[in-house]
């Protein structure tokens, strides 16, 4: 059973960034594609970012492009999100996911992650 841990986020000014972790156990990440979302509450859950086995990434907001990047280090079995210039906006839970496949579809589904994190709450705020 595949476990997925979310860590690093918090509050933090416009403006400022932030590096979130997804850390898994129980199996190993390097064979899947992976995916952050983020979710404001009373809202559904909104894809970010994929990056594929071999490292390639897949936007799936534009508002996140230029200032997200998703990165996987899999000698850890550990995928990250970098973001930086945050908004407030940007104010969500983040959840990232284990896709089924190794490659990131075009646009998110969330029918196609078979494991989740329990997310990290990011606020930006002055």
């Amino acid at each position: 059973q595949v476990q997925l841990v979310e860590s690093g986020g918090g509050l933090v000014q416009p403006g400022g960034s932030l590096r979130l972790s997804c850390a898994a156990s129980g199996g190993f990440l390097h064979n899947y594609a992976i995916s952050w979302f983020r979710q404001v509450s009373g809202k559904g859950r909104e894809g970010v970012l994929c990056i594929s086995k071999h490292g390639d990434a897949t936007a799936f907001s534009d508002s996140v492009k230029g200032r997200f990047t998703i990165s996987r280090d899999n000698s850890k079995n550990t995928v990250y999100l970098q973001m930086s210039n945050l908004t407030i906006e940007d104010t969500a839970v983040y959840y990232c996911a284990k896709d089924l496949v190794h490659f990131c579809l075009p646009q998110a589904s969330t029918d196609e992650y078979d494991y989740w994190g329990r997310g990290t709450q990011v606020t930006v705020a002055s």
